[in-house]
């Protein structure tokens, strides 16, 4: 049953009408144990809830339209192998590449199989080019899921990273992008990693050729020993001079897909170990989304919070506050995890939805954000939930950072509840503002996995509520389709058909 169709969706539209008046201080002095009931450790994971316009009533009531919709079986479907993704006819299955060699039995025992056949001799790989004194740049060329997963990991996981090696990610067809990158290398010392399904991308494949071009340039000889393929197109990466190729499934999604061969620069930076931790890391939080009950499931909890803000609150947007410069890179990755997977009007019948799905993402770090737009948070007309992401313990020993940074995360929090009043008005403070804080104990392959899993878990909760298809995208394609004409147009001229905008703006680039 559809998710609007069901009584508990009616149930909380009428809980939300009796919500105007919620007020997180009264909830608090009303409740002396809402901490705790609404705080919970999951795998690496402790978060913090209590600063979310939700009471009890809310949290059953979410967990019925859980029950009435359909999520335990619908999620229990998507580890058995069955084919959710419909509109592709595939399955959902990057929770196998980070399963345990030889765990499971029965239909998914071959394909579990497959994955530790790829991951043993792509570690092993790794682990020679960290021992390769001669390369010391590697370059991955790739977008989307191809660039962001493995930019962010790489970046988060910088304690961690072999001295001696530097890590560059190059995404945008814009050249100026490559170009930049290119300007501080030298060809017998860089290793390029080209990632792409289908070797066929137009942004990698023409950054990928740009650069092959620059290599030669350079007097680069060896493609074979300087370029690497993630890709299940052999055929086309020998082509391109590449002998050495490291595949993955239809079934592992863009940006599900940082598990899998596209982690490669991941596994070269943090070693076959680390890589293995982080794969640990986040199969442990795969357990706790199949096995917690739904009450006490942290990915469950998250993805029907969500549901109840998009939908019955009319809290459009959520930011992302790390507080750690090293996770920089996770709002963007978040962003596309969330709106490309949920950023659908269509049920899974292909019916118009009448109900709203994937919120905006986006954030910086703090405490950069602080001194930007948390002025909107805290005193603008809408009303935003933030998340905040924490790490108990610093990798630096520098005096007195960490604590003023946890100080002013922590301060943050409670400045958005608790709100200031002033009778001028400039100054006053709602609060009653609200937020959920996810605090690891450190930042380690491990955590970083956990916290990854749980973003991908929640985003499936949502979208199994909502009735939609969370592991399509064909809203990127259409752009992608128009952009070969254009380009056919840029270089001849023409204008023929187009609509005025367009062919305006066409003549005047070329003018």
């Amino acid at each position: 049953m559809r998710c609007d169709q069901t009584p508990a969706w009616k149930a909380l539209q009428a809980h939300a009408g009796h919500f105007a008046d919620f007020d997180l201080r009264s909830a608090f002095a009303a409740d002396a144990q809402r901490a705790d009931t609404l705080s919970q450790q999951a795998a690496h994971v402790f978060a913090d809830l209590s600063k979310n316009h939700v009471d009890a009533a809310t949290e059953a009531l979410l967990q019925e339209l859980a029950r009435q919709t359909g999520l335990t079986a619908h999620r229990d479907a998507m580890f058995r192998g069955e084919h959710i993704n419909h509109t592709e006819d595939r399955p959902v299955m990057h929770w196998l590449l980070r399963q345990p060699e030889g765990s499971l039995a029965g239909p998914l025992a071959e394909p579990l199989k497959l994955v530790h056949g790829t991951l043993k001799p792509m570690l092993a790989y790794a682990e020679q080019i960290r021992a390769d004194a001669q390369i010391t740049d590697v370059v991955n060329i790739g977008i989307g899921g191809s660039d962001l997963g493995p930019q962010m990991a790489v970046l988060a996981l910088q304690d961690f990273v072999l001295p001696g090696k530097r890590f560059h990610f190059v995404s945008n067809v814009d050249g100026h992008e490559l170009a930049a990158v290119l300007k501080g290398l030298k060809a017998e010392n860089t290793l390029f990693l080209i990632a792409s399904k289908t070797f066929t991308t137009t942004e990698t494949m023409t950054n990928a050729r740009s650069a092959l071009q620059w290599f030669r340039a350079q007097g680069g000889h060896d493609v074979a020993r300087h370029f690497a393929a993630l890709t299940t197109n052999v055929a086309a990466a020998a082509e391109f001079g590449i002998s050495t190729t490291f595949g993955f499934w239809d079934w592992v999604g863009g940006r599900y897909s940082m598990w899998s061969a596209i982690g490669l620069p991941v596994a070269i930076a943090i070693g076959a170990q680390g890589f293995k931790e982080l794969l640990a890391g986040a199969h442990a939080m795969d357990q706790h989304f199949q096995t917690a009950p739904p009450e006490a499931n942290l990915p469950v909890r998250l993805g029907l919070l969500d549901v109840w803000y998009r939908n019955f609150l009319n809290y459009t947007s959520r930011s992302i506050a790390p507080y750690h410069s090293a996770l920089r890179r996770v709002p963007a990755y978040l962003q596309q995890l969330e709106m490309e997977s949920n950023g659908k009007r269509v049920d899974r019948n292909g019916q118009a939805l009448p109900y709203g799905t994937s919120p905006v993402l986006w954030g910086e770090p703090g405490t950069n954000g602080q001194h930007a737009y948390f002025q909107m948070l805290h005193q603008g007309t809408d009303v935003v939930p933030l998340e905040f992401i924490a790490v108990k313990k610093p990798t630096h020993s520098l005096k007195d950072h960490h604590e003023l940074l946890l100080a002013n995360v922590i301060a943050q929090a409670q400045a958005l509840m608790l709100g200031k009043d002033d009778e001028g008005g400039h100054k006053h403070f709602t609060g009653n503002r609200p937020s959920t804080f996810l605090l690891l104990d450190e930042l380690t392959p491990a955590s970083l996995g956990a916290l990854i899993a749980l973003q991908e878990h929640r985003v499936f909760v949502s979208g199994s509520v909502w009735g939609i298809n969370s592991f399509d995208q064909w809203g990127v394609e259409l752009g992608k389709v128009l952009a070969k004409d254009i380009h056919a147009r840029i270089v001849s001229g023409d204008a023929t058909g187009l609509d005025a905008s367009t062919a305006a703006l066409l003549q005047r680039l070329r003018a």
